[in-house]
């Protein structure tokens, strides 16, 4: 079980054995933990199970106003802590979470033409 007490390093130990007796790919795991790691720092090395879906929302806003993150990146961040909330700590996100999403960025010919 998952609880509050104790470092963040046997936190992100059980979440990485958690992941590891479910067959995740090692790049996998390594890429969860970074960015619950991330996460955590975000939000002053509070426990996820005391922060709020306003807290997801806020770094997952923070990602794509401040950090430019592209709309991958984002949905990758926001998959991270969809499994955390859920597997984890076993308190699933809602649905309707109210973030600012990535912008695509526009695509630019690779070859100008003279006019």
């Amino acid at each position: 079980m998952f609880c509050i007490q104790g470092n963040i390093t046997s936190h992100l130990s059980f979440i990485h054995e958690h992941m590891f007796a479910r067959l995740y790919v090692m790049r996998t795991i390594d890429t969860y933990l970074y960015w619950i790691k991330y996460y955590i720092n975000y939000n002053h090395k509070t426990h996820p199970a005391e922060l709020s879906e306003q807290h997801v929302e806020s770094f997952l806003t923070f990602l794509s106003a401040n950090r430019n993150v592209a709309i991958s990146t984002q949905g990758v961040a926001l998959n991270v802590l969809v499994y955390l909330y859920r597997e984890i700590i076993k308190t699933p996100l809602s649905l309707n979470m109210n973030f600012a999403k990535s912008k695509r960025t526009p695509k630019f010919p690779a070859v100008l033409t003279p006019q």
